[in-house]
């Protein structure tokens, strides 16, 4: 934990002007397949600010991001998400120095609920990011006396196959959240509420709308019939699970491997919680 964080940063970022358009920013995300992208400025390499896919699902879903240019476009999504993406990037982005230890690192992140840090010189241009994922991943051979059930959120948001992507977008927005688990499939109501179908993540929402090229369809009906899509139509079907039991080494391990930063806790085929990267990272802190 006392260690040089760019042991363990993305050295080579990628990183975009705040002229970019919004639309263009979600396409860049999926070719590099990152959740978040620093904003710098062209001349002199300094950050201005970050933009991540919550930001891109909050913009499209309607949320306060969206709110701040609807109004100057009179619902001309079209036009909207042509803007320049300086207007829905957060402008308080924090950094630290590319010295700073691990520690530092996660604390600043878990007392300000964030995934990612750019790291900075010091003439105050990107040097790096770190991220809730490279941190877990590089400790994970610590943590194989803790176990899921030990850090996992109980507070589980899910829903049912038969909702529309746009649906699915502000339920994510409002609450916060980067995954929701598909639930249903029993007769028993009680049981159908936790019996686990699948996945949706905000990342393969943002996938779907590219590969179907809405940002590009939205003056034409098809756009619509886009956003009424049903979860069942995207979800991952095959979702990835763990036991309460399992270690926190191993639910690293499992990230690691599949590419993924979270996982619904399922017992007896019911989900009964959740365990993401940041879940992860409180654990790291204990260390």
């Amino acid at each position: 934990m006392k260690e040089n964080i760019m042991k363990i940063a993305s050295k080579d970022v990628v990183s975009i002007p705040p002229s970019k358009s919004i639309k263009d920013t979600a396409k860049v995300m999926m070719e590099h397949q990152f959740r978040r992208l620093p904003i710098t400025d062209p001349g002199s390499g300094k950050v201005l600010g970050i933009v991540t896919v919550m930001d891109i699902l909050d913009f499209f879903g309607g949320g306060n991001k969206f709110n701040i240019i609807e109004k100057k476009y009179e619902d001309n999504f079209l036009a909207a998400i042509n803007e320049p993406v300086r207007e829905i990037m957060s402008r308080d982005v924090i950094c630290l120095s590319e010295k700073s230890s691990i520690k530092e690192v996660v604390d600043v992140m878990l007392a300000n609920q964030i995934g990612a840090i750019p790291l900075i010189d010091s003439d105050d241009k990107l040097a790096g990011i770190v991220t809730e994922r490279d941190i877990a991943l590089s400790l994970a051979g610590e943590m194989d006396d803790r176990t899921a059930q030990d850090y996992m959120s109980t507070k589980v948001f899910t829903t049912t196959p038969g909702t529309p992507v746009e649906s699915a977008c502000k339920i994510m927005v409002r609450n916060g959240l980067r995954r929701i688990p598909i639930v249903g499939g029993e007769a028993d109501i009680s049981k159908a509420a936790k019996k686990l179908l699948g996945i949706v993540t905000s990342t393969d929402i943002i996938r779907f709308l590219n590969a179907k090229e809405l940002f590009d369809n939205l003056n034409s009906n098809a756009a619509s019939d886009v956003l009424e899509t049903k979860l069942s139509d995207i979800m991952v079907k095959d979702a990835i699970i763990v036991e309460p039991e399992d270690t926190i080494g191993e639910i690293c391990e499992l990230f690691k491997i599949s590419n993924i930063g979270g996982v619904p806790v399922v017992k007896d085929d019911a989900v009964i919680g959740i365990i993401t990267e940041r879940d992860i990272l409180r654990a790291v802190k204990k260390l």
